[in-house]
């Protein structure tokens, strides 16, 4: 994940929160159990961190895109049918995950209500990526 740090540590802090919200959803995706994690850069597009758990029938259950905007802010998108959303704080995407429909949550301010809440829906995705 040395890649993951080196893009963390170039982007520099804001108002907003989304670096240390990125941080803080990043080591939590990381001390998951039998979550592997791969970081695909798009320079002037998207940073992308995919959690995935290997023997399911999924290439991953979370994707955390940073997009990059004037400042940067956070897209955390799920396949629709592993996670609840009981605020109703995500935007549903037809076809918008690996072709399934998605829900997504856009952070364009990290605020420690709102990471916690994206931390919450990673974990049941988590919990439903292992159960099958």
């Amino acid at each position: 994940m040395d890649a993951v740090q080196a893009f963390v540590e170039q982007w520099a802090e804001s108002p907003d929160g989304n670096r240390q919200g990125f941080i803080r959803l990043q080591e939590l995706l990381t001390n998951l159990e039998g979550v592997e994690v791969s970081f695909h850069p798009r320079p002037g597009v998207t940073y992308s961190l995919r959690g995935a758990v290997s023997g399911t029938n999924r290439p991953l259950f979370v994707m955390i895109d940073v997009i990059e905007d004037e400042p940067r802010w956070l897209s955390v998108c799920f396949f629709g049918d592993m996670i609840q959303d009981p605020d109703q704080l995500g935007a549903e995407v037809p076809g918008g995950l690996l072709g399934e429909d998605a829900l997504c949550f856009d952070l364009d301010t990290c605020t420690e209500a709102s990471v916690a809440y994206v931390a919450e829906r990673i974990k049941e995705a988590h919990r439903s990526a292992l159960s099958g």
